[in-house]
């Protein structure tokens, strides 16, 4: 049984923070020695052997070895190929770290030594070239680091400590099905949660941790637009779907230009807009596929309702009847917007520029797409105080001979994409320890 409830635990979190200065000589020694020793190679391994979301049997069995060797207890197969790995050192909250492990069905084009090769067969029986191509095997690297210098200070803090192999984060599924799976009930519901992500936007070895949300949520829509067929050659016998159709695209776009606040979040974007079999048939059908994003579920249900608003009386100025009106269908599960627990972002960043400098942190980085993150299937539903943070993986004279005007930074899913392990892993396990230790202090 753990000593303290989540609710005694929350209000000592002061006091506890007082009371136990961190104890983290050497750390940044420990791991550089760790990674020229082991972690480079493992990076390496994990690199040249990616796999598909749902289908990451090979590399969860290499990561539930490497945890079981640090000294954890492992459990595999959690949500079909997840990996949950559980240290109890003695009183104290659970604090939960999460690293995702598929890699994306992309032919690697980076020019690295140690590029993937590797294929695989797809959720459909195609055989498809894989890579890493948004740095997961930065995140599982970094968490046998994280696992091996925590193993290693064993005496330093006190609680329970979950490492997480997620799969699926690149199809949005795999922490919903680990939560399905019953990990709580299971393993312990976490007190804290952790996460990060490297990113080829942020200068090599460099942190990035907001006070909100870091990735926004999505939801994924699909209207159908009832038309009156008719010849091409005789438009007023019918009624175009074509024409509504695109009257409801740019439409839509007022939504997030004249109706969401200019500094609130927002995004629609039609991404397919079906009709028509010929040049000279007006279709009775159109169909359109709109992901939209936003910060906030308050944002969420304002789009969605506004979505809807925009399409059905689009056709109903057309002078469509009120049996043939466009159908709004959500057709997946929404993904919440990724919300960073502000009072323990400011804890975190506080220790950290404590114990990594000011300089530690990138204060040129702006966050300027929507991203989305399944993460927040761990967070929300109960909620967990949690903490996403991002370590750069990009040097930062790629910056500059591309504000030159030289060969731009590839972004993340291109098969171009690479991004510098040894800062990236070393800063990562190096973060994520500092946050432990803090969340973990010894009473």
């Amino acid at each position: 049984m753990r000593l303290f409830s989540r609710v005694a635990h929350s209000a000592l979190a002061g006091v506890l923070m007082v009371a136990a200065p961190l104890a983290i000589a050497d750390l940044g020694k420990d791991v550089q020695a760790d990674y020229d020793r082991h972690l480079k190679s493992l990076f390496t391994h994990f690199h040249q052997n990616p796999e598909l979301s749902h289908l990451e049997f090979k590399t969860a069995k290499r990561l539930a070895k490497e945890l079981r060797d640090a000294g954890f207890d492992v459990t595999e197969g959690v949500g079909k190929t997840g990996v949950v790995a559980i240290m109890k050192n003695g009183p104290g909250p659970l604090v939960m770290m999460r690293a995702d492990m598929d890699g994306l069905p992309v032919e690697e084009k980076s020019g690295l030594p140690y590029a993937s090769k590797a294929t695989q067969k797809d959720w459909d029986g195609n055989l498809v070239n894989v890579m890493h191509a948004c740095g997961h095997d930065v995140h599982i690297t970094s968490l046998v680091g994280t696992a091996r210098q925590m193993a290693k200070r064993k005496n330093e803090w006190s609680g329970t400590l979950m490492l997480i192999g997620q799969p699926a984060e690149e199809r949005v599924g795999g922490a919903k099905g680990m939560m399905e799976d019953g990990i709580w009930k299971r393993f312990g519901q976490p007190d804290y949660a952790m996460a990060f992500h490297v990113s080829s936007e942020i200068e090599a070895g460099k942190l990035v941790a907001v006070e909100g949300s870091p990735y926004s949520g999505v939801d994924s829509i699909d209207i159908v637009i009832p038309g009156i067929g008719a010849h091409g050659a005789s438009p007023h016998r019918g009624k175009d779907p074509v024409v509504i159709g695109a009257q409801i695209v740019l439409a839509l776009q007022t939504i997030v230009s004249r109706e969401i606040a200019p500094k609130e979040p927002a995004v629609i974007t039609v991404g397919s807009f079906h009709a028509g079999t010929k040049h000279n048939i007006i279709s009775d059908q159109a169909k359109l596929q709109i992901t939209v994003r936003n910060d906030s579920w308050e944002t969420r249900e304002y789009l969605i309702k506004a979505i809807e608003r925009v399409a059905i009386n689009t056709a109903r100025a057309a002078g469509m009847p009120e049996d043939k009106l466009p159908v709004v269908t959500i057709s997946d599960e929404p993904t919440p917007p990724t919300v960073n627990d502000i009072p323990m972002t400011q804890r975190l960043k506080a220790v950290w520029r404590e114990k990594l400098g000011d300089e530690a942190f990138d204060k040129h980085y702006r966050r300027l797409g929507m991203g989305a993150e399944d993460f927040p299937f761990f967070t929300t539903d109960p909620y967990i105080p949690s903490v996403y943070f991002a370590v750069g993986g990009t040097p930062k004279a790629d910056f500059e001979r591309e504000k030159a005007g030289g060969e731009p930074v590839p972004s993340h899913h291109s098969p171009l994409f690479k991004i510098t392990p040894e800062p990236a892993v070393t800063k990562g396990v190096e973060a994520t320890v500092i946050a432990l230790m803090e969340l973990l202090q010894k009473p």
